[in-house]
């Protein structure tokens, strides 16, 4: 029903910038919170950033001033600059967006894919 595709990974090196993004489409009625967490290898994953349906943000306090997260509500797309990179950061991203498909449906949880960043000299 909600499909995401998130683009704008890579590998770049220690102080470098990187901007993913991730837009949802087919159906739906509403975006409420969206969000990126990340997993590195052998770690559980974690939550990187989110924002609210009205703009309010949170960040985990390793990424604090250096990422950040936005949206496009008109484009039902969310953003995050990833800005000073670190090799710590090198992870899979994922996006993840509670939407709600249609006015007869409520709000779920949907994740997308997943994209590599790697951060390395």
């Amino acid at each position: 029903q909600v499909q995401l595709v998130e683009s704008g990974g890579g590998s770049v090196q220690p102080g470098g910038s990187l901007r993913l993004s991730c837009a949802a489409s087919g159906s739906i009625f509403s975006m409420d919170a969206m969000g990126w967490y990340r997993q590195a290898p052998e770690k559980e994953r974690e939550s990187v950033a989110n924002i609210t349906s009205s703009g309010a943000t949170d960040y985990a306090d390793s990424v604090k001033g250096r990422f950040t997260i936005s949206r496009d509500n008109a484009k039902n797309t969310v953003y995050l600059q990833m800005n000073s990179l670190k090799p710590e950061d090198t992870a899979v991203y994922y996006c993840n967006v509670r939407a709600r498909p249609t006015i007869y449906h409520w709000y779920s949880e949907v994740w997308g894919q997943g994209i590599l960043v790697t951060v390395s000299s």
